[in-house]
């Protein structure tokens, strides 16, 4: 992969912050077994770029929720996401769309951008899951296709997240490798994100 593509592609606001070495702890993730899905639905199963992982937070249920479905707000506890505006009204439901982007940093070969992801609900059940999908469009990176699934479930003690993304497109799979711990270090980011402000927030009852 070129060095533009690896740094576009590690800019990506799934991405930005975080390493893999900075994961959950194998024991929260190892209790996951078998696929995810909502209502039906998962990621793509043909995606050779994927990545999955789990996180207990010490909060109720809906306060979780409500973080993770307030789109508006993301901004508000993800740092890497520098605006998120809901494309239509009303409660977060199956076909909803939202828009958010992230600043792209300028590389040796290419000029400082921002990377703009649409993103349409394909399926959400309120207070257990929620699946969307979209592409993600930048000055110098395409991905054609992100799909992400997320999970909650009440368990002692709080709740156990999990969530799961898969990537397609040419640019991203011309190194599955790098891309794939991309991805994956964008999503131990969220999962820290997700817990630092639900466990820091009032808890919200249904």
């Amino acid at each position: 992969m070129s060095s533009r593509l690896r740094s576009h592609v590690l800019a990506v606001p799934f991405v930005l912050a975080g390493l893999l070495g900075a994961a959950a702890p194998a024991a929260e993730a190892a209790q996951h077994t078998g696929p995810s899905r909502c209502g039906g639905r998962g990621v793509d199963p043909a995606a050779v770029i994927r990545y999955e992982s789990d996180v207990v937070i010490k909060a109720s249920l809906s306060t979780v929720w409500k973080l993770q479905t307030d789109v508006d707000r993301w901004p508000s506890w993800q740092p890497p996401v520098t605006s998120a505006v809901r494309l239509d009204p009303g409660p977060l439901r199956r076909g909803s769309q939202f828009r958010w982007t992230t600043p792209v940093p300028a590389t040796p070969t290419t000029p400082a951008t921002t990377l703009a992801i649409t993103s349409t609900v394909r399926e959400l059940r309120s207070h257990h899951c929620v699946l969307w999908s979209g592409p993600a469009v930048g000055e110098g990176l395409r991905i054609d296709e992100g799909v992400h699934l997320w999970t909650f479930r009440k368990v002692p003690g709080g709740v156990r997240v999990h969530t799961e993304e898969t990537w397609t497109g040419a640019q991203v799979e011309a190194d599955v490798p790098t891309a794939t711990a991309a991805l994956g270090a964008g999503l131990e980011a969220w999962l820290r994100d997700l817990r630092a402000a639900a466990e820091g927030a009032p808890a919200t009852r249904p």
